[in-house]
């Protein structure tokens, strides 16, 4: 998790009751206890009011008078947030409500005048092309499942499936993950006692049943999601890049592989493909060194192409 989601999760998790431990929150975000410590100093210095007690059991509480510190950007924030609005509302992300587009015309009313001028700019050098297989989910829909996440409470999903066939499933829901321009939702469907992922374009409705939840040993989100969407392939592949684990998340998105580090400096990616000329191309496209572990039929495949690329052209 990159410091910034860290942040933000952890406004979330101090938000949700009125005190934790330094040790449940390391618990709760899958961190150190001293980098709980780090990041609380730095919502402090953000502004938020955390207030500590003494002893070890004395916990952090989020002040409610401060949970939101007044709005204060500087230039770069200011055109940060101008800019991330802008492509939300222009891609539909959050469906058609227009949430995003009327914070963002409010957003630009208050902007500074050099800082609108810069966003003139940007709009006039950006042309915006409709991603490929995006389907926008209402921001309505996606604001209830994040609710239901962060209460903790079960929830009757009325979901439509790939065959747009309807249903309503009692879960309790966990996270909330986007990849390949999607959203997900995590979460244990209560009659099957399994973990699955639905897809929140597909939701058309969803109902608290004032149950809490009952969830043990929940699983990485975003690793289930890649499994999901990397479950349906005829072949697969699995690679050794030479590069850290965050840099193998940049060349390969989550959603389109499943990466394992192997020590600090190497990362193990499984992807799948439709057949073995379409992984060569994939691979040829990260423009890194690769080592095929398997299968040894893709190894074949790559020296054949790579020996067509090098035939030269007779000479006149």
């Amino acid at each position: 998790m990159s410091a910034s989601a860290r942040l933000l999760r952890l406004v979330s998790v101090l938000s949700a009751r009125p005190s934790w431990t330094n040790h449940e929150l390391a618990e709760r975000l899958d961190v150190t206890e001293r980098t709980v410590r780090r990041d609380i100093a730095k919502l402090r210095e953000l502004g938020y009011g955390i207030e500590s007690g003494a002893g070890p059991w004395g916990g952090y509480r989020l002040r409610r008078d401060s949970a939101l510190p007044p709005l204060n950007l500087d230039d770069e924030e200011a055109l940060a947030v101008a800019v991330a609005l802008r492509e939300t509302a222009l891609t539909g992300t959050l469906g058609s409500d227009q949430a995003a587009l009327s914070a963002l015309l409010k957003l630009q009313g208050l902007l500074p005048r050099h800082i609108a001028s810069r966003l003139a700019e940007f709009d006039a050098a950006v042309e915006q092309t409709p991603r490929a297989g995006e389907d926008p989910v209402s921001s309505k829909v996606l604001l209830e499942l994040a609710g239901a996440c962060r209460g903790e409470v079960r929830i009757g999903l009325s979901y439509r499936d790939r065959l747009d066939r309807a249903s309503v499933r009692e879960v309790d829901p966990y996270r909330l993950v986007r990849t390949r321009n999607r959203w997900y939702l995590v979460a244990m469907d209560v009659v099957r006692g399994q973990w699955r992922t639905f897809r929140a374009d597909r939701v058309t409705g969803v109902e608290r049943t004032g149950a809490p939840t009952a969830i043990s040993d929940p699983p990485d989100a975003a690793r289930l999601v890649a499994e999901m969407l990397t479950s349906n392939y005829p072949v697969y592949a699995t690679v050794r890049l030479a590069v850290p684990l965050h840099r193998a998340r940049q060349l390969v998105p989550p959603g389109a592989g499943l990466h394992e580090p192997d020590g600090p400096d190497v990362t193990v990616i499984t992807l799948g493909g439709n057949d073995l000329d379409e992984l060569v191309t994939r691979l040829l496209r990260l423009a890194t060194p690769v080592r095929v572990l398997a299968p040894a039929e893709l190894r074949d495949a790559f020296r054949a192409r790579l020996a067509a690329l090098l035939v030269e052209e007779p000479s006149g």
